[in-house]
C-alpha cells in the first residue's frame, strides 16, 4: 500500500511540476510489466504496389534489430488497404513477425464501427496478429473519441485497443475508458499538437500519460527526427540529439510498450527503414531520396535490447559511430522553392551530430568542411556529440591509445546553395 501511494504521488508531482518529470517519472515503472515489446509505425498508404517479398524484406530488417511488430497505419479510402493488409499478415506469418492495425482517423470516423469491427473479426485471431495481455492489439492515429466497446462485443477474439490520445487528459473520457490504454504521438519537443518549441526533448508528456492512465497500458513514442515540406505542412521539430536522448528516456521510464515513429514515413523524415524503391511517391522524394537513415537502426539495436531487459544503459559490443547532419546550413536561401523555408528552423543549430558507440574511452575527431578539426574525448558506451557545421566534406576519426580504430568520410558534402529546402538529415555509420 505504501509503495502504491508513493507511485501515485510521484505521478501526480510529475504532472503538476513537469520540470521534475524526468527524474521522478521512472519510480517503480519497470515493475509494471515484464513483457516489453517494440513496434514500428508503418505507412500502408504508400505501399500500394508492395508484393509479398517487399513486406518480408522490411520485416526481416526490423526483426534484426529487435522490433517485434509493425503498426499498420491504414486509411479507409485506399482501395488497396484490404490487399496490403492481407499481404502484411501473410508475410509476417511466414517470417515469424507480428503486425497489428492502426486505423488512421484522418480518414476513419466514429461512424465506421461496423467496418472496424469487421477488420478486427478478420484478423484478431490471425497467427501473425500481435497479442498483448490476452488480446489482439489495435491502435489508431488520433481517433480519440471512438468507442471501442461495440468493437470488443462484435469481435469473437479478445482485442486490446491502444488508441492515440492527443491529450493525455482524455484518458478519463467515456471513449478512452473503452480502451485498454493509450498511445502518444508526442515524440518531439512540443507544447501539444504541432507546436514547435526549443529542445531538448523532455518526458513531460510521458509523465502526464502515466498520471492520467493511472495504471493502464502506456505505449510510448520514440522518433529520431521530424521535417516535412508539403503545402499542407511545412515545419521541422527541434530534435537534433533525439536519436539517442529519447531512448535514454525510455530506459529510465521503462514504459509498457514502445512504438517507433516511423519505419517508412518518408514525408515526415522520421523513417528508420530503407528507402523502398517500390513505394508510391507523394512528393517526399524531394527531401528523402538519397538521404538514407539505415544507420539509425544500428544505433537503435542496443537500446531496444536494453529496454527489453530493463537495463538503464545499452551494451556496446563493438566500436562504431553513427553520424547525421543536414545538407545545408539553415541560413541558405534555396533559389527554386516557392513554398519557403520550413517553420522552426530558427531554433535549429548548424551542427554535425555523432553518436559514438565505444567499448572503452577514445578520442573522436570531426573535420567538418572548412572548419578546423575538433577533438572530443568520449567515454565508453553510446554518447552523442556535436560540432559546428562547415561547408564541404565531412570526416570522422576515432583513436585509442595512439591508434586509429575508426575512420571514414561522411556520405554527403554540406553545401552553401540549394534549389529546394531540405531539413531532412543524411545518416551514416563507420565501423571497424
Amino acid at each position: 500500500m505504501i509503495w502504491k501511494t508513493l507511485l501515485g504521488l510521484a505521478a501526480t508531482l510529475a504532472y503538476i511540476f513537469p520540470a521534475l518529470g524526468a527524474p521522478s517519472s521512472g519510480l517503480g515503472l519497470a515493475s509494471r510489466s515484464t513483457d516489453k515489446y517494440v513496434f514500428a509505425h508503418f505507412m500502408v498508404g504508400i505501399v500500394e504496389n508492395y508484393q509479398l517479398a517487399d513486406w518480408k524484406e522490411d520485416m526481416i530488417a526490423a526483426q534484426s534489430i529487435g522490433i517485434d511488430a509493425f503498426a499498420l497505419n491504414c486509411a479507409s479510402i485506399d482501395s488497396y488497404t484490404p490487399t496490403q493488409l492481407a499481404l502484411a499478415y501473410e508475410a509476417a506469418e511466414q517470417v515469424g513477425f507480428k503486425v497489428f492495425i492502426s486505423f488512421d482517423f484522418a480518414y476513419w470516423n466514429n461512424g465506421d464501427t461496423a467496418k472496424i469491427t469487421a477488420y478486427m473479426q478478420q484478423y484478431a485471431g490471425h497467427p501473425a496478429q500481435m497479442q498483448y495481455r490476452g488480446g489482439a492489439v489495435v491502435s489508431t492515429f488520433v481517433g480519440d473519441s471512438f468507442n471501442w466497446d461495440p468493437v470488443k462485443q462484435g469481435t469473437s477474439h479478445p482485442i486490446y485497443p491502444l488508441p492515440n490520445l492527443q491529450d493525455p487528459a482524455e484518458a478519463s473520457t467515456v471513449a478512452a475508458k473503452s480502451a485498454n490504454g493509450a498511445f502518444s504521438w508526442l515524440a518531439w519537443p512540443t507544447d501539444g499538437g504541432n507546436s514547435i518549441i526549443p529542445g531538448p526533448m523532455t518526458t513531460v508528456w510521458d509523465d502526464r500519460f502515466f498520471h492520467f492512465l493511472a495504471g493502464k497500458t502506456y505505449m510510448a513514442p520514440v522518433s529520431p527526427w521530424f521535417a516535412t515540406h508539403f503545402n499542407s505542412k511545412n515545419w521541422v521539430f527541434i530534435c537534433e540529439n533525439l536519436p539517442t536522448l529519447r531512448w535514454e528516456q525510455m530506459l529510465s521510464l521503462q514504459p509498457d510498450l514502445v512504438e517507433i515513429i516511423s519505419w517508412n514515413d518518408y514525408g515526415e523524415s522520421h523513417y528508420i527503414g530503407p528507402y523502398s524503391a517500390h513505394h508510391s511517391d507523394d512528393g517526399s522524394s524531394q527531401w528523402a531520396k538519397d538521404m538514407p537513415h539505415d544507420a539509425w537502426r544500428e544505433l537503435y539495436k542496443p537500446y531496444i535490447a536494453a529496454y527489453k531487459s530493463g537495463a538503464k544503459t545499452p551494451t556496446v559490443e563493438e566500436d562504431k559511430l553513427v553520424y547525421w547532419y543536414r545538407p545545408t546550413p539553415k541560413g541558405v536561401v534555396c533559389t527554386g522553392d516557392s513554398l519557403g523555408a520550413p517553420n522552426g528552423i530558427s531554433m535549429l543549430s548548424d551542427s554535425i551530430f555523432v553518436a559514438t558507440m565505444l567499448t572503452s574511452p577514445a578520442t573522436l575527431t570531426v573535420h567538418s568542411g572548412n572548419n578546423a578539426p575538433v577533438k572530443i574525448t568520449v567515454p565508453a558506451g553510446i554518447v552523442t556529440s556535436n560540432v559546428s557545421m562547415g561547408v564541404g566534406a565531412q570526416s570522422f576519426t576515432v583513436t585509442r591509445d595512439g591508434k586509429t580504430i575508426l575512420s571514414g568520410q561522411g556520405g554527403l558534402d554540406v553545401r552553401d546553395s540549394c534549389t529546394h529546402y531540405n531539413f531532412n538529415v543524411y545518416v551514416g555509420s563507420i565501423s571497424e
